[in-house]
């Protein structure tokens, strides 16, 4: 006799996982993965600096307490970001299985599943990342995030918080897409887990190869998001970054192919081992959800 499957767990078990891990994940990462990550990426021309000569200069220069400026927006985010990341995969991950036909996930599905989740997500990320970028830029003048959301506001409208957003769109496309499809992959890849411990322990590595393909993937798109909310619109001025794919165009056309690649090195170290200690949390989380829960949910 078949075992029963497991009931899903309701939406505030996954909300509640998917924050505790982005918010450790991001206090644990931030100086390396976005502050310095996207200093570079600002950088337009050829780069004066490196991984380790961006750490010291901006220690040297500006401080050690400057590697975390900017971090309230992100922070912030991360409850909602990772809630929407992981339900949005759950939710678009039943209905295409339930319009395909198939009976389990497949590689197909799985990279479909993440592509659609990072859409979902985007939309509720491109305000607070304009915050963080803003704040971020070498040359603010920002006095705290709520200064960049009054001003920008006066400035632009409400729909200026909204800027990048076709950018900020396929940098979470391209990354959900790689990082969902290759932990699927890579699960099927690794022994079959004999212990919990055992499937921790794949979840960690899935989740880890799984970061570094979907950095890998959307890297050139973060680096064009990066242009387009680091640039101040000035009334009647067309700005030199406007959309995604035109803009890779023109970097790569001043600034080589590998400007694409502008604070990959940082952004990797994050997200790489990131993934994996997100995806290790969220199921460790969920893991003791079940147990509190009881049946149907083990």
């Amino acid at each position: 006799m078949a075992a029963p499957q497991k009931k899903s767990l309701p939406f505030i078990a996954n909300f509640t996982a998917g924050a505790i891990a982005g918010i450790s994940e991001i206090l644990t990462f931030y100086p390396l993965g976005e502050f310095v990550k996207t200093r570079m990426q600002l950088e337009t021309g050829k780069s004066q600096h490196g991984l380790v000569g961006s750490f010291r200069t901006i220690i040297r220069e500006e401080g050690f307490g400057r590697l975390y400026r900017g971090l309230v927006p992100p922070l912030l985010l991360e409850a909602p970001k990772r809630a929407t990341k992981f339900a949005a995969n759950d939710f678009w991950g039943k209905t295409y299985l339930k319009v395909s036909g198939e009976s389990k996930m497949t590689q197909s599905l799985s990279i479909l599943t993440g592509c659609s989740a990072g859409a979902t997500e985007s939309v509720v990320v491109v305000p607070f990342e304009l915050v963080k970028i803003r704040l971020q830029d070498k040359l603010s003048t920002y006095s705290g995030p709520m200064d960049v959301v009054r001003k920008v506001i006066a400035k632009d409208g409400v729909l200026g918080l909204y800027s990048g957003m076709e950018a900020t769109f396929w940098r979470h496309f391209w990354w959900n897409g790689g990082y969902f499809g290759c932990i699927f992959q890579v699960r099927q890849l690794l022994p079959e887990p004999e212990t919990s411990q055992a499937r921790l322990m794949n979840d960690l590595i899935a989740g880890s190869v799984g970061g570094f393909v979907g950095t890998a993937v959307n890297t050139p798109f973060d680096v064009v998001k990066s242009r387009i909310q680091g640039t101040t619109k000035v009334p009647g001025v067309t700005p030199k970054y406007n959309w995604t794919y035109p803009a890779l165009v023109t970097i790569m056309r001043e600034e080589g192919p590998v400007a694409l690649y502008k604070g990959f090195v940082p952004k990797v170290l994050r997200l790489a081992p990131g993934g994996g200690i997100l995806l290790l949390v969220v199921e460790v989380t969920l893991g003791l959800f079940r147990q509190v829960l009881g049946p149907p949910y083990i």
